[in-house]
This record gives C-alpha cells, sequence and structure tokens, in this order.
C-alpha cells in the first residue's frame, strides 16, 4: 500500500511541476493558482527562473535588479502586469521583453534606466500602460517607441529628458496620455507630438520651456488638457493655440517668467476670446518682467499695459515732436542772423562811398 501512496505522490508532483501552475518561487509567494506572484521587497537581485509559466501578474517591485538581461522573463508569456519600479535597473538588455508578447501595464517607475534600447517595443504591440517615470532618460528615439501602437497612458514624468527625437511618438495612434512632467525640455518643436489625433491630456509643466513653435500642437485633434504651467515662457504667439482644433482645451500657464506688456495682454485677450481654449489658471498669472510689475498678477493689470505702452508712445512722439520744432524753430533763427549779417555786410562799402 505504501509504495502506491508514494508512487501517486510522485506522479502528482510531476503533474504540478509539468502544468507549472502550482509551483511558487521559494522567495515569493503564490497566489490564485500562481497567476499572481508576488516577490515585493524581497531584496532580490533577479527574477526567478522558476516563476510559473502561467503566471498573470508579477509584482517584483522594491527589489534590488540591476539590469534586465535578455531571457528574464523566459517562458511568461501568459504575463498580462509586471511591477518592477522601485528597483536599481540602470540597462535594459535587448530583447529583454520578448517573451512577453501579450503585456499590457509595465511598470518601471523610480530605477535609474538611462535610455531605452533600439527594440524595446519590438513585441510590446499589445501595452496599454507604460510606467518610466522617475528615471534618468535624457533623450527619446522614435525606434524604441515605434511599436507601441495600442500604448494609452505613457508615463516620462521626472527623468531628465533634454530633447527627443521629431516624430518619436508618431506610431502611438491610441495614446491618450502622456506625461512629460517635470523634465529639463527647452523647446517644443514642431513634429514631437505629430499623429498623436487621440492624446487627450498632455502633461509639459514644469520643464524649463522657453519656446514653442507656431504648428507643434497643431495635429492634436482631441486634446483636451495642456499643462504648461511652471516653465520659463515670457511671451506666446496666439496661433500656437488657435491650431489646436478642439470642442474644448483647458489650459494652465502659471507659473512661467511672463513679460507683462501690451503684446502679451493682446495675446492673452485672444485666447480668453476663443470658446474652444479656457484659460484654467488665468487668475493666478503673475508677472516676472518689467520690473516694476514683478509680482503683480496679471488679470490686475492686464487693461492697463496697452493703455501704459500708449501713454509712453504719446510721451515719446511728443518729445521728439517738441525737438523737432524747437529745431525748426532754431533754424530759422539762425538763416535770420544769417540773412541779417549778409546784408549788413553788403551795404558798409555803400556807406563810405556816399560819406
Amino acid at each position: 500500500m505504501r509504495p502506491v501512496v508514494i508512487s501517486c505522490l510522485g506522479l502528482l508532483v510531476s503533474m504540478l511541476k509539468a502544468d507549472g501552475f502550482k509551483m511558487c518561487p521559494r522567495r515569493c509567494s503564490c497566489y490564485d493558482s500562481s497567476h499572481f506572484v508576488d516577490c515585493k521587497g524581497r531584496s532580490l537581485t533577479l527574477i526567478p527562473g522558476d516563476v510559473p509559466h502561467g503566471t498573470w501578474m508579477l509584482d517584483f517591485r522594491h527589489n534590488n535588479l540591476s539590469e534586465l538581461p535578455s531571457g528574464s522573463f523566459g517562458g511568461l508569456w501568459s504575463m498580462r502586469i509586471a511591477l518592477l519600479a522601485h528597483n536599481r535597473v540602470q540597462r535594459i538588455h535587448s530583447g529583454a521583453f520578448d517573451p512577453l508578447p501579450f503585456l499590457e501595464q509595465l511598470d518601471l517607475d523610480q530605477n535609474h534606466i538611462r535610455h531605452l534600447p533600439g527594440d524595446f517595443s519590438d513585441n510590446l504591440q499589445h501595452l496599454v500602460d507604460l510606467r518610466l517615470s522617475n528615471n534618468r532618460i535624457e533623450y527619446l528615439h522614435y525606434s524604441s517607441m515605434k511599436y507601441l501602437e495600442n500604448l494609452e497612458k505613457l508615463d516620462l514624468s521626472g527623468n531628465k529628458i533634454v530633447s527627443m527625437e521629431t516624430g518619436v511618438f508618431k506610431g502611438l495612434y491610441k495614446l491618450r496620455h502622456l506625461f512629460l512632467k517635470n523634465n529639463q525640455l527647452h523647446v517644443i518643436e514642431i513634429g514631437f507630438f505629430f499623429m498623436l489625433q487621440s492624446l487627450e491630456a498632455l502633461h509639459l509643466e514644469n520643464n524649463n520651456i522657453t519656446t514653442i513653435e507656431g504648428e507643434a500642437f497643431a495635429s492634436l485633434r482631441s486634446l483636451s488638457l495642456l499643462c504648461l504651467n511652471g516653465n520659463h515662457l515670457n511671451h506666446i504667439k496666439f496661433k500656437t493655440f488657435l491650431n489646436i482644433q478642439t470642442q474644448g482645451t483647458h489650459l494652465l500657464l502659471a507659473g512661467n517668467h511672463w513679460l507683462c506688456d501690451c503684446d502679451l495682454q493682446r495675446v492673452f485677450g485672444k485666447i480668453l476670446s476663443v470658446r474652444h481654449l479656457h484659460v484654467d489658471d488665468y487668475d493666478n498669472i503673475s508677472c516676472s518682467a518689467p520690473g516694476q510689475l514683478t509680482g503683480y498678477l496679471l488679470v490686475a493689470v492686464d487693461s492697463q499695459l496697452c493703455i501704459a505702452e500708449t501713454a509712453t508712445v504719446l510721451v515719446i512722439t511728443g518729445t521728439v515732436l517738441v525737438t523737432v520744432i524747437a529745431a525748426v524753430v532754431m533754424a530759422e533763427r539762425n538763416r535770420k542772423k544769417t540773412a541779417n549779417k549778409s546784408w549788413n555786410d553788403n551795404e558798409g562799402p555803400l556807406d563810405s562811398q556816399e560819406k
């Protein structure tokens, strides 16, 4: 009887090993018949090689991963969610995510990633949510993003991005939310957001933006929120926002280095008069220059900016006019003096002859 029991147990263990659903890595916890594998906060430096093949979600946050080599996820073709935030990943090797063709959510927040490999997106066509915030990425290449055709949310906040390749997101047809806040962008170029016709929210707050090219937002047909607050803008062009052809777009523009003059007042006046544009924080926009207006709210002085400028022009014009008139008068006086002198000089010899 005992040999039969031992034989049955052996067969059961073999079956469990074979289907891969009931086994669990030694330092992890498994739930829901091993569809959810929890390895969070276990000080692991490698993804265990014995993660069940049927795993649907892997929580590997708060560990000590330093890189993601090719083959890290071998055999995990069923995985839909990979949570890898709060590790120390510096490098993602080419093909690291190739075994995950059905992955829908990838969280790589709070790592040390400096760049994405050129084939990063090659096998991530089903990805819907990609989180890469608070890393050290400095530049974005089109090749790293081009196959993310089903992506709806991309979070690149808190990196060191200074610039991006033109058309870097053009393959992301379904992207709805793009987070680029807390980076180091200086110029928003034409082509950065090319073909993002599904984009609803664009977060560019807290960068170093000084310039926005006129057609930079022209292709955004669904944009309902544009955050540009906390940058280094001092002037904007009305055409920049008029090119956003949506039913309604909410703008956040406070916290910039606005030069409060008549031109700025005219631009904001036009923006506020456009039915589909809404400056939600207009009451909080303050002046950084000129010096006498520093710290003043634009809404408190906007009606006076053009009046002040007109008065200045009138004063200057009046001063110039007075100067011109004075010069004409002086010239006329000098002319008369010269004429009189010439007349007197001509009369002198005649007087002498008469005597």
